[in-house]
């Protein structure tokens, strides 16, 4: 009996020491380009900001970083407007002249980050707060708006839930599309948005949006300028799979679909889309050729055209996911794992074949967002979230960081590199 205990014990340290090795190692392969105590903006003046601070139009300590999105020299930063005192819901950084704890420049403007008020009208381009945008490869900036402002106060409804549209290259408004009656219900919550389109064929696109709230995804067509929801067994949450214990905070959450990404173009055109509910550790897919038709798509009896990819494992909900086509690997963060973990299609989807990439217990507490840009670099947002909703973040210590890592360095020797 001593033998196999202490074989027992060389097993367990064994292991330990494995698990202190990936930490340092994975967090060594990010880079960190941001790392703020508290989110500052680049106001036009300082008087300004001080009218900001005396009106509560500002309060420092409600601005949580939350989205990403890079197009070029912009880095995107969402703020969504949890609490009131947000700045500005859609910014973005550019990354030629920053430091690590750059303000953020409202986009397209300070006047379209402005809550109206009283019974001034609201702008076309207006921006009341935003979670996760997307970048296409048509050099256009999609933005999913709630149109709610001091969501954990009040709940204020300002504009319609809308799809805005910009056009990167002219920071200017293309097309808003405010979601139909038919789109949504009252318990809906759109924290996300997905673009799929060749970048020959622009004026073609579809955006998948999720519906948290509701279990539903609503899908919108560019050409048709149109949309439609939904539904399936599998957007809903997993009840045993709803408890989370991130950054000393347990809590429990019943967000269904969530994480969204676009596997490569199949020889029919078509795409996989991704997709698993927050709380629950299940990957699952479809076709976009079923999700384009409309008729297909809201058709009662498509159940079987849904497909479940497989479970990656105890403890791995994930908020956001994003692909890289030519590694063809989907990467998505790791809220209980304060990480990030990756996944190749090519294999099936378990726990072994899902390789923690990237992993720090007080660097990646709540990885928010990932995004794969257009050079292949993963970008890493974490911003300790479960903290900031629940308990108190401390202004003395980095509560926000975005990270920056090569794709091909971050999987290499992983089970996802085929």
């Amino acid at each position: 009996m001593q033998n196999q205990s202490e074989g027992f014990s060389v097993t367990i340290m064994i292991k330990l020491l494995l698990l202190l090795t990936l930490s340092s190692a994975t967090l060594a392969a990010l880079d960190e380009v941001f790392a703020w105590k508290e989110i500052s903006f680049a106001w036009p003046s300082d008087e300004a900001k001080e009218n900001a601070v005396k009106s509560g139009d500002y309060v420092p300590e409600n601005n949580l970083p939350l989205g990403l999105g890079r197009w070029k020299d912009k880095l995107f930063v969402t703020v969504p407007r949890w609490k009131s005192g947000v700045a500005a819901s859609l910014n973005y950084i550019s990354l030629s002249s920053a430091n690590k704890t750059s303000p953020l420049t409202p986009y397209p403007s300070w006047k379209a980050n402005t809550l109206p008020k009283g019974e001034e009208k609201p702008s076309d381009d207006l921006i009341v707060s935003t979670f996760r945008v997307k970048v296409d490869p048509c050099d256009r900036l999609w933005v999913m708006d709630t149109g709610l402002a001091d969501i954990f106060g009040e709940g204020k409804q300002v504009s319609p839930q809308a799809i805005v549209v910009f056009d990167l290259k002219t920071d200017k408004l293309i097309r808003r599309y405010n979601l139909k009656h038919t789109d949504f219900k009252e318990e809906s919550f759109f924290a996300n948005i997905v673009v799929d389109v060749d970048p020959e064929k622009c004026d073609e696109a579809f955006a998948y949006i999720p519906d948290l709230g509701a279990y539903s995804v609503v899908v919108y067509s560019w050409a048709a300028n149109d949309s439609w929801r939904v539904k399936h067994n599998f957007f809903h949450f997993d009840p045993l799979k709803g408890d989370f214990n991130v950054g000393g905070v347990n809590f429990q959450w019943t967000d269904g679909v969530f994480g969204l990404a676009l596997g490569p173009p199949q020889d029919n055109g078509f795409r996989t889309m991704y997709f698993h509910p927050l709380a629950s550790t299940r990957e699952f897919s479809v076709s976009t050729q079923v999700l384009k038709n409309k008729t297909l798509a809201t058709d009662p009896h498509n159940y079987y055209m849904f497909k479940i990819e497989g479970n990656r494992g105890d403890q791995t909900q994930a908020s956001a996911s994003d692909f890289d086509e030519k590694s063809n690997v989907l990467f998505l963060t790791q809220l209980n794992r304060d990480g990030v973990a990756c996944w190749n299609p090519k294999k099936p989807l378990n726990s072994m074949n899902l390789a923690l990439v990237a992993q720090d217990k007080e660097a990646l507490i709540f990885t928010n967002d990932i995004k794969v840009d257009a050079e292949r670099n993963l970008w890493i947002l974490s911003d300790r979230m479960p903290t900031f909703l629940y308990r108190k973040l401390d202004p003395s210590q980095i509560n926000y960081r975005i990270f920056k890592a090569n794709i091909d360095e971050l999987i290499k020797n992983t089970a996802c590199s085929v």
